[in-house]
C-alpha cells in the first residue's frame, strides 16, 4: 500500500499538478508579498491584532485550558463554533466524522485555499488545565501543539472581517480531530472535499519557516511469541525476551543513511505481568521515518529478517502490528518551485522573517494532502518548546507577528 500510494504522489504531481509553470517561474514573489502587506486593507488587519492583543492573549489561554484529547474533541470544537457563529463567514457545519468547518466566500477566482489546524491534544481525559504565564510565555498542556494555531485562525478571521479585506478564492477553515493519534479528521475531510480544494495550509508546528514534504511515518508492535513458563523451568523453553533482547540490539546497530536521512527508534517494550514468569508475549515498538520511501520499505524489509531469524534461533513465532499511523512519504515532484511554497516564503520574507527555513519533512495532516496530490504546505504562528509535555510553552508577543503571517498568506495564496 506504501509504494501505491507514493506512486500515486508522483504520478498525479507528473499528470496533473503542472508544479513548474511558466508563469511560476516568471513571478516575483518577494514583489507581490511586499505590495499586497502595504495594501490599506492589510495594513487595517494588522492594525487589528495590534490593538486586540488582550483579547487574542485571553482566548488564546481559554481555549488552552479545554482539555481535548484526540478523539475527544467536542468540548473544544463547540467553544470555537460558538465563537465562529459571531464572524461574518458564509458557512459552519461540522462533517461526519467531527471536524468544524467554515466557508468564507471570495469574490471570485481558482479553487478555495485550505487552512487546517487540529482540535485535538495528547493528554488524557480528565486533566485538568491551567495556564501560567511567566518571563514572556504562556505555559499549559497542549498551548502550542495546536491551540496557538486554532486562535491563530479564529485572530485572522476576525482581523479580515474588521479590516474589510475580500480575498479573491474562498476560505475554507478546518478545524480537524484526530491528527495526534490516526489523522482520521484530515482523511475524512481531503476524501469528502479533494476535488474542490486548491492549496492546503497545515497550521501545525513551525513559526519562521515552512515544508511543503511530508515524512513518512511507519509504527510496528513486533511480537515473540513463545511457551512461556516459570522461572525455575528448565530451558527450552525460553522467555520469549531473549530473541527481543537480540533483536533490539541487531536493530540499533544498523547503519542508517543520512543524506536522506532514515530515523529509527524502539520506544516502547513488554513482556510477562509478573516477575517469576518466562515471558510468552514479550513485545516491543518500532518508529521509522524517512522522507524517502524506498528507504522505509529497505529498513522495515533488513527489520522483518532480523525478527525472522532470531525468532527461529529459539523455536518462537512473530507476530507484527501495524497501527493506523503507518502513512507513506509525501513528497511531490517539482513542488520546491510551486505557487504555494514560493509565495509562502515570499510571504515569511516579508513579514520579517529574515533566514526562512524551507524543509520537507513535515510529520502533521499536510502530509495527508500531499498524499491526495494536492499542493500543501504546513508552517505555524508561534514559537513554543516543550511538545506533548505537562510543560509545554509559547511565547507570547511573536505569536502576534505569526497571526500576520497568517492574514497575509491568506491573501497571498487566494490571489491565485
Amino acid at each position: 500500500m506504501a509504494r501505491m500510494l507514493a506512486a500515486l504522489v508522483c504520478a498525479t504531481a507528473l499528470m496533473g499538478l503542472g508544479l513548474m509553470s511558466s508563469s511560476v517561474n516568471a513571478q516575483d514573489f518577494a514583489a507581490d508579498a511586499r505590495r499586497m502587506m502595504e495594501r490599506a486593507d492589510v495594513k487595517r488587519a494588522f492594525d487589528y491584532v495590534d490593538a486586540h492583543k488582550d483579547q487574542i492573549l485571553a482566548e488564546w489561554i481559554k481555549l488552552a485550558e479545554i482539555n481535548a484529547p484526540s478523539g475527544k474533541e467536542q468540548v473544544r470544537a463547540e467553544a470555537v463554533r460558538k465563537e465562529l457563529a459571531t464572524y461574518k463567514l458564509d458557512k459552519i457545519s461540522y462533517d461526519s466524522k467531527g471536524n468544524l468547518i467554515a466557508i468564507r466566500k471570495g469574490t471570485g477566482g481558482a479553487k478555495p485555499v485550505v487552512f487546517d489546524a487540529h482540535l485535538d491534544t495528547v493528554f488524557q481525559e480528565g486533566l485538568k488545565i491551567k495556564a501560567e504565564i511567566r518571563d514572556g510565555k504562556v505555559f499549559a498542556p497542549g498551548v502550542g501543539d495546536d491551540t496557538r494555531n486554532v486562535e491563530a485562525i479564529l485572530s485572522s478571521i476576525r482581523a479580515l472581517d474588521e479590516a474589510g479585506i475580500k480575498t479573491k478564492s474562498d476560505l475554507i477553515f478546518v478545524f480537524t480531530v484526530e491528527e495526534e493519534t490516526s489523522f482520521g479528521g484530515v482523511k475524512r475531510f481531503i476524501a469528502d472535499n479533494k476535488d474542490r480544494i486548491g492549496q492546503y495550509v497545515a497550521l501545525d508546528g513551525g513559526y519562521e519557516g515552512l515544508n511543503y514534504g511530508g515524512i513518512g511515518i511507519n509504527w510496528y508492535k513486533h511480537h515473540f511469541i513463545g511457551p512461556g513458563g516459570h522461572t525455575t523451568s528448565k530451558a527450552p523453553p525460553y522467555s520469549a525476551t531473549i530473541p527481543l533482547a537480540r533483536a533490539i540490539t541487531r536493530i540499533y546497530s544498523l547503519e542508517l543513511p543520512k543524506d536522506p536521512a532514515v530515523y529509527l527508534n524502539i520506544g516502547m517494550l513488554g513482556g510477562s505481568e509478573v516477575v517469576n514468569a518466562k515471558a510468552a508475549d514479550a513485545w516491543f515498538t518500532v518508529d521509522l521515518r524517512s522522507t524517502d520511501q524506498k528507504l522505509i520499505d529497505e529498513y522495515e524489509q533488513k527489520i522483518a529478517g532480523i525478527l525472522r531469524e532470531e525468532a527461529d534461533r529459539v523455536g518462537m513465532q512473530v507476530k507484527t502490528e501495524l497501527p493506523e499511523a503507518k502513512v507513506p512519504a509525501a513528497q511531490i515532484p517539482g513542488s520546491r518551485e510551486s505557487f504555494i511554497v514560493r509565495m509562502a516564503e515570499a510571504v515569511h520574507h516579508a513579514i520579517g522573517f529574515e533566514n526562512v527555513p524551507v524543509g520537507n519533512s513535515a510529520s502533521n495532516n499536510a502530509n495527508i494532502a500531499l498524499l491526495a496530490g494536492l499542493p500543501a504546505i504546513s508552517t505555524g504562528c508561534a514559537p513554543c518548546g516543550g511538545d506533548h509535555s505537562l510543560g509545554e510553552w509559547c511565547q507570547i508577543e511573536p505569536f502576534y507577528r505569526g497571526i500576520k503571517k497568517l492574514i497575509l498568506l491568506e491573501v497571498a495564496l487566494s490571489e491565485k
